[in-house]
C-alpha cells in the first residue's frame, strides 16, 4: 500500500512539475522602456539573441515568438512608403492596397527652409508607414551634396551642414511621433555611387566633424533617432558599416546613441568585423543592395550562425551579442509594442496637401526677366508645353526610392487644369528610354522628328514652357550610377535652341535632384527649378506658374557654371571618383558655397538663391551686446519687410566669418536662418539666437573643437551670393 501511494505522489509531483515548466513565459509591460528591454533580455535564450541580429526575409528581421516580441519591418523609402514585395525578390508582390502618397524628394523639402513643413513632412509619411504596419523607415538621407554628379543627391538635404542638420531633425521627430523609428543614412561618407560598394574614402578629421557628420550628429542628438544605416563604402579602409572609429568611437562613445545601427542591403562583410565595430542589425547579405535575385540562407549571413557558433566557442564576448539585442529590442519596445503608438493613415487627404504645399514651398525660382512668371489664366490663348518630363512619372525610378502611388498629377495634368484644355498644345520634344534599375536603355523615338514637331508647335504658340530636367533613369538622379555628365540629356540643350529659334517667349521649368549645365541661360527669359515633386507635383507647379503661390524656395545646393568649378572635380580623379580603390577629398572643408567663395569663383546660382513675386528688404543688423564669452548666445535682431504688392516668404540667412584665426577657415558659414511670410507693406521683426559655440572649428592637434578669441563678422542677406549687411561682434 505504501509503495501505491509512494508512486501516486511520485507522479503528481512529477506532472506538476512538467505543467510548471510548460507554462508560458510572460513580458512585464508594466515598467518603465528600460526595465522592459532588460527583462525581455533576461528572458532569452542566446540562439534567440542572435537570431534578432539579422534578416529573415528581403525586408524584416525576426522577433521572439515565444515571448510574443513580434518581427522588424523595415521600409524605403524618404519620400513615400514602397510597395510590399516578395519574400526573397525583389519583385513587386502584387498588392492591391500598397498604392502610396508620393511626398516630395528631400532637395525639395530642403528648398523650402522650412522646419515646420519638414515636421509636418515627417508626421505625414510616418502616418502612412504606420498604417501599413512598417516599424522602421528606411529615411531620411543627409549625405553632403558634394558632386552635382552623384545619382542619389536628390534624396539628400543639399551641400550645407546647417541647413541639413536643422531640416532632418523635426523630419525624424515627425515620423517618430507616430511610433514608427526613422532610419538615418547612410552613415557616412556615401556621396557618391560610382564604386560605392567598395571605395575607400579618405579625408581630413576637420572635414569629417565640419561638413560631413554634423547632420548624423543632430539627427541622433537632437532628433533622437531609434536608427541609423551604415554606407556601403569603406572609410579609411573599413567598411562602413562595420566601422569602428565611426559606430563605436563616434556614433556609440561620443554621441551615446543608444538605437540600432542597421547595415544598408549588401554592406556587411565580415562576422569579426560586424560583431566588434558596431553593426547590429545585419540585412539583405548576399545581394549587391538590389538586383539579385533568388533565395539565400538567412541563417548563414555573418551575424547568424556564424556569430552564434562564435559565441559558444567563446570566440566573442556574450556582452557584444547582449548589447546588439537590448538595442534591438529598445527599437521594438519604441515602435510596435509602444502602449502609445497612434494609428496611421494613408493616402489621406492631408497627406496629399501636406505634400502640395511642401512642393510649393520647395520650388526655385531662377530667373524671371521682365516679370516672365507668373502668367495668369486669361492671358495667352496658345500656351505650349514642350518636354518629356512635362508629361512622365517622376516617382517611378530612382533605385530605393520608387514608388508605386495611388495617383500622380503632372506637370501637364496641372496646367490644363489652371489653363484649360483648349488653351494647351502639348508635344513630347524629347525622349529617354524606361526607368531600369542598373542599365540604361534609350528611346526608340527619333529624336529629329521629336525636335521639328515641337518646333512646330512653338511657331504657333504665344508662350513656351519647356518642362525637362533630369529624370530617374540609371545615369540620372539613380541609385546603383551617377551621372556621366553635366549637361542636360536626350538632347534638351539642342531642343531648347531650336525653340528658341522660333519662339523668344520661351521659359525653362526644370524637375531634377541635381544642378545642370546652362548653355541657354542668356538666351531664355526665365528659369525655375523644380525638383521632383511627389503626387501633386502638377497642381503645385501649376500654382506657382499661374501665381496663384508665390515662389519661396532657395537653392540647398549651389548650381556651377562648369563641372570643374566644382571643389570635387576641381583636383581631378583622385578627388571624383577616385581610382576604383581609394578617393581622396581634396577641398576638405570647401564643399559647396564655401569652395565658390573663398576660392572667388562666381557660381551660376550661389546657395540660398531663390526669387520671388514680390521684393523684400532686411532691415538693420543687430545684436544684445558687442561682446560675448564662449558659452554665451547672441540675440540677432533685424526686421523683414515685404516691399512689393504680393504675399510672400523671404528666408533670412545669417553667416559667419572669422577673419583672424590659426587655421584657414571659409569666407562664410551659414549658422541661421528664418523664412519670414509677409502681407504687401508688412514688416516683422525677426529675432535669431545663435550659439558662439557654433563658431568653433575641429582643431586637428587637440582632436577637439575649438573657439578662439577675437573678432567675428555677421553677415546677413537672402542667399550666400547677396549679402546686404554685416555687423562685427567680439568673442573672449
Amino acid at each position: 500500500m505504501k509503495s501505491i501511494v509512494l508512486t501516486v505522489t511520485v507522479l503528481c509531483a512529477s506532472l506538476l512539475a512538467g505543467a510548471q515548466q510548460k507554462q508560458p513565459v510572460y513580458l512585464d509591460l508594466s515598467q518603465p522602456l528600460e526595465k522592459r528591454v532588460e527583462n525581455a533580455l533576461s528572458l532569452m535564450t542566446t540562439e534567440e539573441k542572435v537570431s534578432l541580429c539579422y534578416a529573415q526575409s528581403k525586408f524584416s528581421s525576426k522577433g521572439v515568438p515565444r515571448l510574443g516580441i513580434p518581427e522588424v519591418w523595415t521600409d524605403d523609402g524618404p519620400h513615400g512608403i514602397r510597395e510590399e514585395v516578395l519574400w526573397d525578390e525583389w519583385g513587386g508582390a502584387g498588392w492591391t492596397n500598397d498604392s502610396c502618397t508620393a511626398f516630395p524628394a528631400l532637395t525639395c523639402l530642403a528648398a523650402s527652409f522650412n522646419p515646420k513643413l519638414s515636421l509636418l513632412y515627417g508626421k505625414s509619411i510616418g502616418e502612412e508607414a504606420r498604417y501599413r504596419n512598417k516599424t522602421v523607415l528606411l529615411g531620411p538621407g543627409v549625405n553632403i551634396y558634394r558632386t552635382p554628379l552623384n545619382g542619389r543627391n536628390f534624396e539628400y538635404m543639399g551641400e550645407d551642414p546647417y541647413l541639413s542638420s536643422h531640416m532632418v531633425v523635426p523630419y525624424i521627430q515627425g515620423v517618430q511621433s507616430i511610433g514608427v523609428a526613422a532610419c538615418v543614412k547612410h552613415f557616412a561618407l556615401n556621396n557618391q555611387e560610382e564604386w560605392r560598394g567598395h571605395i575607400n574614402v579618405d579625408l581630413s578629421d576637420r572635414a569629417l566633424y565640419e561638413i560631413y557628420l554634423p547632420a548624423f550628429k543632430a539627427a541622433v542628438q537632437e532628433g533622437k533617432a531609434w536608427s541609423i544605416m551604415g554606407a556601403y563604402n569603406q572609410f579609411r579602409g573599413e567598411h562602413c558599416c562595420h566601422n569602428d572609429l565611426l559606430l563605436n568611437k563616434i556614433l556609440k562613445n561620443d554621441w551615446k546613441f543608444d538605437g540600432v545601427v542597421i547595415s544598408d542591403w549588401g554592406g556587411v562583410h565580415s562576422t569579426d568585423q560586424a560583431v566588434k565595430n558596431g553593426l547590429d542589425l545585419e540585412m539583405g547579405t548576399y545581394t549587391d543592395g538590389l538586383t539579385t535575385k533568388g533565395k539565400f540562407p538567412y541563417s548563414d549571413y555573418y551575424l547568424a550562425n556564424p556569430f552564434l557558433k562564435g559565441i559558444k566557442e567563446g570566440k566573442y564576448d556574450v556582452a557584444l551579442l547582449d548589447d546588439k539585442a537590448r538595442r534591438i529590442l529598445r527599437l521594438i519596445f519604441r515602435t510596435t509594442m509602444s502602449a502609445n503608438r497612434p494609428f496611421g493613415r494613408f493616402v489621406s487627404p492631408e497627406h496629399s496637401e501636406a505634400a502640395r504645399k511642401i512642393a510649393q514651398e520647395g520650388i526655385v525660382l531662377l530667373k524671371n526677366d521682365k516679370q516672365f512668371f507668373p502668367v495668369p489664366g486669361g492671358k495667352f490663348k496658345k500656351i505650349a508645353v514642350i518636354g518629356e518630363n512635362a508629361d512622365r512619372s517622376l516617382v517611378i525610378g530612382g533605385g530605393s526610392s520608387s514608388l508605386k502611388v495611388a495617383y500622380e498629377k503632372s506637370p501637364l495634368d496641372g496646367l490644363i487644369a489652371k489653363y484649360g484644355k483648349d488653351h494647351i498644345t502639348y508635344s513630347l520634344g524629347y525622349a529617354s528610354g524606361p526607368a531600369l534599375y542598373g542599365r540604361e536603355e534609350p528611346s526608340k523615338l527619333n529624336a529629329d522628328s521629336l525636335i521639328n514637331a515641337a518646333v512646330e508647335v512653338a511657331k504657333q504658340a504665344d508662350i513656351v514652357f519647356f518642362i525637362g530636367g533630369l529624370n530617374k533613369n540609371h545615369f540620372q538622379d539613380c541609385e546603383g550610377g551617377d551621372r556621366k555628365s553635366f549637361s542636360l540629356p536626350f538632347g534638351q540643350d539642342k531642343l531648347i535652341d531650336a525653340l528658341l529659334k522660333v519662339n523668344k517667349n520661351t521659359a525653362v521649368v526644370l524637375l531634377s535632384g541635381n544642378a545642370v549645365s546652362m548653355p541657354w541661360i542668356n538666351k531664355v527669359p526665365a528659369i525655375m527649378q523644380g525638383w521632383y515633386l511627389g503626387s501633386e507635383a502638377g497642381s503645385a507647379l501649376a500654382e506657382v506658374i499661374s501665381g496663384e503661390v508665390n515662389p519661396s524656395g532657395k537653392l540647398p545646393f549651389s548650381f556651377p557654371k562648369k563641372l570643374e568649378d566644382n571643389a570635387a572635380h576641381f583636383y581631378g580623379k583622385i578627388s571624383y571618383p577616385g581610382d576604383s580603390i581609394n578617393q581622396y577629398y581634396k577641398e576638405d572643408i570647401l564643399v559647396g558655397y564655401r569652395w565658390f567663395d573663398t576660392k572667388k569663383i562666381a557660381p551660376q546660382y550661389p546657395f540660398g538663391y531663390g526669387l520671388s513675386y514680390t521684393s523684400f528688404n532686411l532691415g538693420t543688423l543687430s545684436t544684445d551686446k558687442s561682446v560675448y564669452g564662449k558659452e554665451d548666445i547672441i540675440k540677432v535682431r533685424f526686421t523683414v519687410k515685404n516691399t512689393g504688392a504680393r504675399y510672400g516668404a523671404e528666408v533670412a540667412q545669417l553667416y559667419v566669418n572669422d577673419p583672424v584665426c590659426s587655421v584657414s577657415r571659409p569666407l562664410k558659414e551659414l549658422k541661421a536662418f528664418e523664412k519670414v511670410f509677409l502681407q504687401p507693406g508688412e514688416t516683422k521683426n525677426v529675432e535669431m539666437d545663435v550659439k558662439v559655440s557654433d563658431f568653433a572649428f575641429y582643431d586637428e592637434s587637440k582632436k577637439d573643437w575649438n573657439l578662439e578669441s577675437g573678432d567675428f563678422v555677421l553677415q546677413l542677406g537672402n542667399s550666400s551670393g547677396n549679402i546686404t549687411q554685416k555687423l562685427k561682434i567680439t568673442v573672449k
